[in-house]
């Protein structure tokens, strides 16, 4: 199943899209987290201001 997906992610549609991953320090424990999401490719800048 592995294979379709990156398949899928090969094609022309796919290539308007990024998987993205943000460090986030947790206010709970002060622990960092990983925020991964996959984001149009213009909305990048977003995703990393915290917009999103």
């Amino acid at each position: 199943m592995a294979k379709k997906v990156v398949a899928t992610l090969k094609t022309g549609v796919g290539k308007q899209f990024t998987k993205c991953i943000k460090m986030v320090k947790s206010e709970k424990t002060g622990a960092y987290i990983f925020k991964e999401s996959i984001v149009p490719n213009d909305q990048i800048k977003e995703f990393f201001e915290g917009k999103k």
